[in-house]
């Protein structure tokens, strides 16, 4: 596969040309420690925290809420494996249909991972999703190696953030040393199947301006046939400070990828060997724009105001033939020649601007803080889908037909105002209440290839109001206890109600999923070496949108409409012990800490219905698909001065890829049941100099063969796409 632009290739070769030079001269060079790289500090603090009460403009006392500061961890950074980054955040499911890392799919309480669209995803407090209405997927994804730590707030941050499921996600990038004007990062990588990375980063502060840019450039020929790819990514950010109390802060991120997508597998196929692809032809690409300006303003020592105008530009390309596993992508005999390839193509247009005011005051004797905002958004998402592609084996979006079968608009415009106020009832007990409110509404228009044209206007009004509130009780013993109810929305998605047919219509009437997010949970430490985080949560989910059949006098046809309610409860649990700490009660230049990241999750329909074979079944009752019950990742981590290693087991439980939870897998293997899998990793990094970090990493190591969905959609129709099997990395850091 070619690289998609020559000149990035040549840029960070000449960085990376850059970055040895520097290296073979270091001895000369007068070295600063910088914090991103301090791995000998390991284990001083819990490697998960939680965000304080209040930060910024943002408010979260009494929420489920945790830091990973991926700094301090030994991870796989290089490809994002989200099984590692995501080790010590309990109830975390990652979705695997590649080893690429270019996209993140994660979820919690049995919502659906797909492109972490239940999560209102951000970086640097900017939102990603590519159209948070029309196509929540976080189509951008910044290399790990450039995040400094990432914030996570569960459900209950719906009313602060935008009412999805399942919370608040927010990468926060690295910043450039603020005691020099000039610092450079180099990290470079190879491995198993062709992996080449090479990340450079330069940063600095001069004046009342701190900067910082990366560019990263990753490729790899994949685990398994016709998996590879090509990946970029840059970055650059300015931070000015006007003056003492006004603070400036510009953003552009740019990312893109190629990967061959290789095709699902039957189980027959898997078992036999589940690294054989069945598509060579199969190619999926997104480019995406992220600007972004923010302003911070100290009006006074209690008022603060903050505004942030950002957009998602670009789009998501696929060229692709499209069939059942079952179905070989062969020479047609007639032709002589391949058949058309077809070709999907999105193109957004998502416009946000937020601003926010908080403002601590005075009642009683202590301090109360109230945060409030307001959000604008404007979207258009334009799907050109069914495009007749030509018969080559390339990556090629060009068309034999000028004619697309779907052209498509969804356009968005919506106006979400909040507040919620921190109340001190005593200086032990906090008390915290709000509400959020949408006003706006979606409009679908455009054209279908031989479809009604009277059918396919939808649209979708967002008018309601969302509560919540919630309490921490701090204990005298430095621990405390938590609990909230917040209400919840998932808006109705492009995906939900275009009509594959002429057979499927769509209810016009049909409206956004809704319910509500309640957590229980206790947190705390004893002294430096033991740390123990304790949550109960339930998640009701009604309004789900599904299919029905139903006949009128033009005969029987499938009908979209919101279909079916369902209930998540469960315990999320994380602890973390130190004994070197706890023995010894001070510090030590040797390190051990165990930990657990462990979640029980019984999600169920209460009520539904689901089509099989023309006929509607009633769901209630059945595991709610895509859920295992059980995930639990479990670690030690040992270090002595400069080095550290990091073993860690990961057991996920089966699933179902239905919501009629077919256990015995159909032919081409779209349902059936994802039996349960248990992963081992083990990573090791060793720091000399202080400026020098090399880290030897290897994922699944004894190289089990197994998978996490049965997709419906992307990466294919149906089958099974096998996770990667074993493979080791070997990288080299330089910091200067």
């Amino acid at each position: 596969m070619q690289i998609k632009h020559q000149y990035k290739a040549a840029f960070v070769a000449g960085m990376l040309f850059f970055s040895t030079k520097l290296l073979a001269q270091v001895d000369s060079i007068r070295v600063k420690d910088l914090d991103s790289i301090r791995i000998t500090s390991i284990l001083r603090t819990p490697l998960l925290q939680t965000l304080p009460d209040v930060k910024g403009t943002y408010l979260y006392a009494g929420k489920k809420t945790e830091v990973i500061n991926l700094s301090r961890l030994d991870v796989n950074r290089v490809n994002n494996n989200p099984r590692q980054i995501f080790g010590k955040v309990p109830g975390v499911f990652v979705y695997e249909n590649d080893g690429s890392g270019n996209q993140v799919n994660i979820s919690s309480r049995a919502l659906d991972p797909h492109r972490s669209w239940e999560l209102n995803v951000r970086h640097n407090d900017a939102m990603i999703n590519s159209d948070l209405y029309g196509y929540p997927a976080a189509h951008f994804n910044a290399p790990m190696e450039s995040v400094e730590r990432i914030e996570i707030v569960r459900g209950s941050g719906a009313l602060q953030y935008g009412a999805q499921f399942g919370g608040m996600m927010n990468y926060v990038t690295k910043e450039g040393d603020s005691t020099r004007p000039f610092s450079f990062e180099t990290k470079n990588a190879a491995g198993t199947n062709g992996l080449f990375s090479t990340f450079n980063a330069v940063g600095g502060t001069k004046g009342k301006v701190q900067y910082y840019a990366y560019a990263n450039y990753r490729r790899s020929d994949g685990w398994r046939d016709n998996s590879g790819y090509n990946y970029f990514a840059g970055h650059v950010h300015l931070n000015y400070q006007i003056s003492n109390r006004l603070r400036l802060r510009v953003e552009y991120n740019y990312m893109d990828y190629v990967n061959h997508v290789n095709g699902g597998l039957t189980d027959a196929q898997f078992a036999v060997n589940p690294q054989q692809s069945t598509r060579n032809r199969n190619y999926y690409s997104p480019t995406i724009h992220v600007p972004m300006i923010r302003l911070d303003y100290d009006i006074n020592p209690s008022t603060q105001v903050n505004f942030i105008s950002s957009a998602v530009l670009g789009s998501r390309n696929s060229v692709q033939f499209i069939a059942l596993s079952t179905v070989a992508d062969t020479i047609n005999a007639a032709t002589g020649e391949y058949n058309p390839r077809q070709v999907d193509r999105d193109f957004y247009h998502s416009y946000s601007n937020e601003v926010r005011l908080r403002k601590n005051y005075n009642l009683r004797g202590l301090q109360h803080t109230l945060v409030t905002g307001l959000r604008y958004i404007n979207n258009d998402l334009n799907r050109k889908q069914l495009g007749k592609g030509t018969t080559g084996a390339d990556y090629d979006l060009s068309l034999t037909d000028p004619n697309w079968g779907r052209d498509m608009h969804f356009k968005t415009q919506n106006l979400s105002v909040f507040a919620e106020n921190l109340f001190r009832i005593t200086p032990a007990l906090t008390l915290t209440a709000g509400a959020r409110g949408e006003f706006g509404d979606t409009k679908m228009t455009g054209y279908i290839y031989n479809y009604d044209p009277e059918k396919i206007p939808v649209d979708i009004s967002h008018k309601f109001v969302l509560l919540g509130f919630g309490g921490e009780y701090r204990l005298k013993n430095g621990w405390n206890a938590f609990a909230n109810w917040t209400q919840s929305y998932r808006p109705v998605v492009f995906a939900d109600i275009i009509p594959a047919s002429s057979l499927i219509r769509i209810d016009p009437n049909i409206k956004d999923a809704h319910g509500h997010t309640s957590e229980l949970g206790i947190r705390g430490k004893s002294g430096n070496f033991f740390d123990f985080n304790l949550t109960l949560f339930n998640v009701r989910y009604n309004n789900r949108v599904g299919s029905v059949v139903l006949t009128d006098n033009t005969g029987t046809y499938t009908y979209k409409t919101n279909t079916g309610n369902s209930r998540a409860t469960g315990f999320e649990l994380y602890a973390e012990f130190q004994p070197i700490r706890w023995l010894i009660r001070q510090k030590s230049k040797y390190k051990l800490s165990v930990f657990t990241s462990t979640a029980y999750i019984h999600a169920r329909y209460l009520s539904g219905s689901s089509v099989s074979g023309g006929v509607n079944k009633d769901i209630s009752g059945n595991r709610v698909q895509v859920s295992p019950e059980w995930i639990t990742k479990n670690g030690i981590t040992a270090g002595y001065k400069g080095f550290s290693t990091t073993f860690q087991f990961t057991y996920t439980g089966d699933a179902y890829a239905d919501a009629l939870n077919t256990r015995e897998p159909n032919a081409p293997g779209t349902v059936g049941l994802v039996p349960s899998y248990g992963i081992f990793d083990w990573n090791f990094t060793y720091v000399f100099r202080k400026y020098v970090t090399l880290n030897l990493l290897m994922n699944n190591i004894f190289d089990k063969h197994y998978f996490t969905e049965r997709p419906w959609f992307f990466p294919g129709p149906g089958g099974i796409y096998p996770s990667d099997g074993r493979s080791v990395i070997l990288s080299v850091g330089v910091a200067l």
